[in-house]
């Protein structure tokens, strides 16, 4: 069973390929997701491609990229103990130029339940917050 534990959307007169760019270069995460301290990439930003970020508040966490269709659809997924933390993000052309972009965090596995008790407070701060600081980072909300 997958439990959501927080949503964000945004409209943004920014290209996709603006977003997808600033989701590829992990090194400038902090920039726009005031709760991370670095995040990197172990290789091309490409589905499998592994990678560990740090959140401020929280110990180092590995991740893996499982779904990319470049200007469409970015999907990691952490892995921890008991549980699998998704972030799905969508971004999808609008009428006129700009795009609108989604993102979904979600959790799964069997001990989804204990980590709701340790994760959700903070991600449902963080994450209409970062999507909008990213959204400023790449152009002109709306």
């Amino acid at each position: 069973m997958t439990t959501v534990i927080t949503t964000a959307h945004a409209i943004t007169t920014a290209p996709p390929a603006a977003l997808f760019d600033r989701w590829a270069d992990m090194a400038t995460w902090p920039e726009w997701s005031t709760d991370m301290d670095w995040a990197r990439l172990d290789g091309p930003f490409a589905v499998g491609t592994t990678g560990v970020l740090k959140p401020t508040r929280g110990p180092k966490t590995k991740f893996v990229i499982e779904q990319l269709e470049p200007g469409r659809v970015y999907v990691d997924v952490s892995r921890l103990p008991g549980a699998r933390l998704t972030f799905d993000h969508r971004v999808a052309d609008l009428p006129g130029g700009g795009c609108s972009v989604d993102v979904t965090v979600s959790l799964s596995g069997p001990l989804s339940r204990l980590w709701m008790l340790v994760l959700a407070r903070d991600l449902r701060a963080s994450t209409q917050a970062d999507l909008d600081r990213l959204v400023a980072t790449v152009g002109t909300g709306v």
